[in-house]
Parts: structure tokens; C-alpha cells; sequence
């Protein structure tokens, strides 16, 4: 009795072993079919870093065109290239509307690396007693409409070491213009950064943090009727210079900075829109609006914008798997190409 008593329990433990082996295989199934889907619908490589024409599916209007080795990192808001040799973002590029520049939420100071660069970004202890501030490439003033955004406009690499007098001079006073062009023309896509291509360069901090000569910005309006350009080169020291003295083509800071930008226009419109400027189209007043005058904007306004751009979790959860798939796209790509066999270097990756 005893024995066969014994035997039920065994076969019991058996069965119930079975049944978890099972699951755990039905999981791990489950798990492969759910990688392979995504593999599937996630972009290619040269889909999501951009190809020769720069018909990326993340690259939107105002990404400059990637070098082959340019790694686009998305934060809320905005996406920039990261560049070690320097220490700092060789480029921000985001777009900014009317509605955003109306958002309600303040200013995070919460300064911080960032973790989304591999090789580690500048930190805060190489600006400690340096004499420069950490200037924003992205105003954080251009991204109340998101505390999140808001918030990862204090990573340390969106900041670059700025003169105090031309950080919270003439600096602050032509981000103030920029978004005073969203406020009359509705939207405008952004580039700015550093020129990074006329050292060498004095560095602070243990990290060796360039300090930049230049600084730039174009901004493209692209809504109809009236479609223009313009750039911005200013030195890194204070002036009490108009800003209209700073103004210049898109075609020549492009020529400065070796960087293509607004490669998916049209050629022909690219050539023209880049060739260029006048000042006289553009209304380079800064933008000034009080809390009371954005919560009343907000209240008001028949646009909802503001509100989606607050719902952007979705969409930031996809860009984050999609980076990730990519990313695993990249290496395993790279894994191939190091075998050298001809049927596996064939392989749509």
C-alpha cells in the first residue's frame, strides 16, 4: 500500500514537473514569437539611422543627415548626436510650435549625466569652479509643455560650456527670438549646437570638456504660404550687438560645420531655401509671455496640441524598443559582416 502510494506521489511530482517545464517552454515560445515580431517591424538599420536620402522613419523634417557612425539618441522633446571627442552634443534638433511655447510647466534645474550615452557624458563636477556656465543647447524655456521634457532638458548632454555673459545675453536672447518665430509662423524646426570643427580647443573639467569658439542655430519655416530659412552664428563671449549683425545662410554654416541640414527637403527647394535669408521676413522680437498669459492661452485655445504632446508615452515606449531592436540589428549585422560569407552578409538586417 505503502509502495503504490508511493508510486501516485511520483507520478504526481512527474506530472507537475511536466506541467512547469511546460510553461516555462509555452513562455519562452511565446517570448521568441513576440522577438521575431518586433525584429520584423522594426526598422532596418539604415531605415532608422537614416540612408543616402535620409528617408529614415524616426528622422523627422529638421534631423540633420547621419554619418554612417551617428547614433541618434531621442529624448522628450528632441534628439541630438553625441560627440565623445568633445564632451557635448554636436547637434540638438527638435521642432517647436506655437502651442508648446504656451505649456504651463517650469523650469526643473535638475542637472544630471546622461545615462542614454554609452561612452558616459560630461558631468556636472567638470563645470564646478570652471568660470562657464552649463548653456543649453535645447532651451528649457522651449519645453514647458512636458514636465518630462522639461526635465530631460537638464541632461548634461544637452549643455556646453557657454561665457556667462553670453549664455544670459545675447544667447538667451536669440532663443527668445526663435521661439517668438513659433508664436508667429505656427512651427519651426530647430537645429543648434556647437561649431566643433575649428580647434583646438581649451577644455574644462576631468572629462576634458571642449569650449567652444561658436555657437549657431537655423531654423526652417516650412508652412505654407511662405517658406524660408535663416541662421544664426554668434561668438561665445557677451555683445550688445543687434541680432540682426549674427544673421547669415543656412549654406554657410552648414560649409562651418561640415553638417547637411534639412536634407529631406526637396533638392531643388533645399538649394534655394539654404542659399538664402532675409531678415526682413522674420519677426526677430523675443518672445514674452507670463504664466497668467499661458494658463490663459492653454484655457482659450481651440488646438490640441498641448495635450497630446502630454500623451507621448506610447509613442516614446516605441522609439525605446525600436532603439533597442536597432541597436541589436547593428551588432548582430556587424557580427556577420566580421564572417565575411557571402549568403549571410546577404541577410535584410
Amino acid at each position: 500500500m505503502a509502495a503504490r502510494s508511493k508510486r501516485t506521489n511520483t507520478k504526481k511530482g512527474r506530472r507537475r514537473s511536466h506541467k512547469k517545464r511546460n510553461r516555462i517552454l509555452l513562455l519562452l515560445l511565446l517570448l521568441v514569437v513576440a522577438y521575431a515580431i518586433l525584429w520584423f517591424i522594426t526598422p532596418s538599420v539604415e531605415e532608422y539611422y537614416g540612408d543616402g536620402g535620409q528617408s529614415g522613419v524616426l528622422a523627422s523634417l529638421e534631423i540633420p543627415k547621419l554619418g554612417e557612425n551617428d547614433e541618434l539618441i531621442l529624448h522628450t522633446g528632441f534628439s541630438f548626436v553625441y560627440d565623445e571627442e568633445h564632451e557635448q552634443a554636436r547637434w540638438v534638433a527638435y521642432e517647436l510650435t506655437r502651442d508648446e511655447i504656451y505649456g504651463v510647466h517650469e523650469r526643473a534645474d535638475d542637472f544630471r549625466p546622461d545615462s542614454a550615452i554609452k561612452t558616459g557624458s560630461a558631468d556636472l563636477d567638470d563645470y564646478r569652479g570652471s568660470g562657464f556656465d552649463r548653456g543649453h543647447l535645447i532651451p528649457a524655456a522651449d519645453l514647458p509643455w512636458s514636465e518630462q521634457a522639461m526635465s530631460d532638458s537638464f541632461f548634461m548632454s544637452n549643455m556646453s560650456p557657454q561665457d556667462p555673459t553670453f549664455n544670459r545675453g545675447i544667447w538667451a536672447a536669440l532663443e527668445a527670438v526663435v521661439r517668438n518665430f513659433a508664436a508667429t509662423e505656427g512651427s519651426v524646426y530647430v537645429v543648434t549646437g556647437p561649431v566643433l570643427t575649428d580647434g583646438p580647443y581649451e577644455t574644462i573639467g576631468e572629462n576634458e570638456v571642449s569650449i567652444p569658439n561658436y555657437y549657431y542655430k537655423v531654423i526652417l519655416d516650412y508652412v505654407e504660404p511662405e517658406t524660408k530659412a535663416i541662421g544664426f552664428l554668434l561668438p561665445n563671449e557677451g555683445s550688445r550687438n543687434d541680432l540682426t549683425e549674427f544673421i547669415t545662410t543656412v549654406d554657410e554654416i552648414e560649409e562651418i560645420t561640415g553638417i547637411d541640414f534639412f536634407p529631406q527637403l526637396p533638392d531643388e527647394e533645399e538649394a534655394i531655401l539654404e542659399a538664402q535669408v532675409s531678415a526682413a521676413a522674420w519677426n526677430i522680437d523675443e518672445f514674452r509671455a507670463s504664466r497668467e498669459e499661458r494658463e490663459a492661452y492653454s484655457r482659450d485655445s481651440s488646438s490640441i496640441a498641448i495635450p497630446q504632446k502630454e500623451d507621448t508615452k506610447v509613442t516614446m515606449v516605441k522609439s525605446v524598443i525600436d532603439s533597442i531592436m536597432v541597436q541589436t540589428k547593428r551588432e548582430i549585422r556587424s557580427f556577420i559582416r566580421g564572417l565575411d560569407i557571402p549568403i549571410l552578409n546577404a541577410l535584410p538586417l
